[in-house]
């Protein structure tokens, strides 16, 4: 079974956290497990020097896990030009889920919603900047002429009724 991937796209400071956030609650009182990918285009680092697990990855860990009772996390380092694909991290990561939904990845191949407020920009990314074919709906605090189906931008029930419909039925 393939496991379905919306992306939540937007430019930044648009709201694509907040979107998430809600749909995450929402397919969750649904009954469905749910992953995240987050995209992140500058480096990030979530580990805090000083650390057990930041010095054992500094000494040269190429895969560092922490585990607890309740989380686990992995550090895997890679270099730039080996940042794993989408698709591979979904494969590797997220076989025991319903759906995963990502921020950003914005120039991926898999659904998107795309996140807009004018306030922020009067152009859409998958419409006015490009035609992304993979676009498959608009969450909005304005009115729209939009060939894809239009969300208010915090209609978080309406977004996931189109994505249970067409993605876990």
């Amino acid at each position: 079974m393939t496991i379905p991937v919306v992306s939540i796209v937007a430019k930044s400071g648009t709201g694509k956290t907040t979107l998430l956030e809600k749909l995450i609650a929402e397919l969750k009182r649904r009954g469905y497990k749910v992953a995240i990918i987050k995209h992140d285009a500058h480096r990030f680092d979530i580990d805090h020097e000083g650390k057990d697990s930041w010095r054992l990855s500094r000494a040269g860990a190429d895969t560092m896990l922490i585990t607890s009772p309740d989380k686990l996390a992995m550090i895997k380092q890679y270099l730039p030009e080996q940042e794993p694909n989408l698709a591979e991290s979904v494969a590797l990561y997220c076989q025991d889920v319903d759906i995963v939904l990502t921020e950003g990845f914005k120039k991926s191949v898999m659904p998107k919603i795309e996140v807009h407020r004018r306030a922020r920009s009067e152009k859409l990314l998958c419409r006015d900047e490009e035609l992304d074919s993979a676009l498959i709906a608009v969450a909005s605090d304005s009115c729209l002429q939009i060939d894809v189906p239009l969300f208010d931008i915090n209609d978080a029930q309406g977004l996931c009724d189109l994505i249970v419909e067409r993605y876990l039925r």
